[in-house]
């Protein structure tokens, strides 16, 4: 089958589409006929390997985290779930044109393939970033990255949990943090000065970018205590506490995907590219500029 492929560490250009085995369904798994694939800036953290120094990536290997799809193949002890079925979830070598799954959720109707790829990803990051910082009505909350996918959806669960959060984005992506009920600014230069303009006080700090935030993430707390970075590889040299691996939920995931389809949260999909162009997607993600969630289509 075709996949994205890469053999080596290094940008975007080390993408190429090639010929790998297919997978098969194994116990409790599915094996979906790919339609979308959810693009995120962690893809391009393994691809640069950047990511090695937290765990290894054998190569050659397949990019890809979320996809959604039509049942192809069910395994063993699976009930619940036929071919056809439209479904979407989290997938470790997802940019292909098959995948196996061992979590999803059904696609409800209204929801198309990119939007529902666009989610596993967020649902499940940002639900355990909240988890592990563990806010309280009341307190503030700064999130670097507020107006991508995972910075973006939590700023939304956040507020709906009575926090204040100030979020940090682009010039252009204001009016986005801002209508997700956040209180916006930009990063870079001045920005230690321009949060405290706006609070006496942090009370957590949620950096989803990686673009170097972590100093002034500390400063702004008072120390690492409840710093949590989803991107930022120098976390461990800083102290700060590095979120990985997954806690993946069928449950939670239809909720979102519920709330999306109901207009009760957004994860805006920003652009839609062929899988030949993985190259384009990740270097559009990795300037971290999107505006929104790229998404693959095979």
């Amino acid at each position: 089958m075709r996949a994205v492929v890469f053999d080596e560490f290094g940008g975007p250009e080390v993408l190429h589409l090639g010929e790998v085995p297919e997978p098969e369904a194994g116990p409790g798994q599915v094996r979906v006929r790919v339609q979308a694939v959810g693009v995120n800036a962690f893809d391009g953290k393994v691809r640069s390997g950047a990511m090695e120094a937290v765990f290894t990536t054998p190569l050659p290997a397949v990019p890809g985290l979320e996809v959604a799809g039509l049942v192809d193949q069910v395994g063993a002890g699976v009930t619940g779930v036929a071919t056809g079925d439209r479904v979407a979830g989290p997938a470790g070598r997802g940019a292909a044109e098959l995948a196996v799954l061992d979590v999803w959720a059904q696609v409800p109707v209204g929801l198309d393939a990119p939007q529902a790829a666009a989610l596993p990803v967020v649902a499940e990051t940002s639900r355990r970033a909240l988890r592990l910082l563990d806010l309280k009505p009341g307190e503030t909350l700064l999130v670097h990255g507020a107006s991508g996918g995972v910075g973006g959806l939590a700023t939304q669960l956040a507020v709906a949990a009575g926090v204040r959060v100030i979020g940090t984005a682009s010039p252009v992506n204001q009016e986005r943090v801002a209508g997700y009920g956040a209180t916006p600014t930009t990063y870079g230069d001045g920005l230690v000065d321009r949060i405290r303009a706006l609070t006496p006080t942090v009370d957590a700090v949620l950096d989803t970018a990686g673009s170097g935030v972590l100093p002034d993430s500390i400063e702004l707390r008072g120390g690492t205590d409840r710093v949590l970075t989803l991107a930022d590889p120098a976390a461990h040299a800083l102290g700060v506490q590095f979120s990985e691996g997954s806690e993946h939920s069928a449950e939670a995931l239809a909720d979102l995907l519920d709330q999306v389809v109901r207009g009760a949260v957004s994860v805006p999909v920003a652009k839609v590219l062929p899988l030949a162009e993985a190259a384009r997607a990740q270097s559009i993600v990795d300037d971290g500029h999107a505006g929104g969630k790229v998404v693959l289509v095979p």
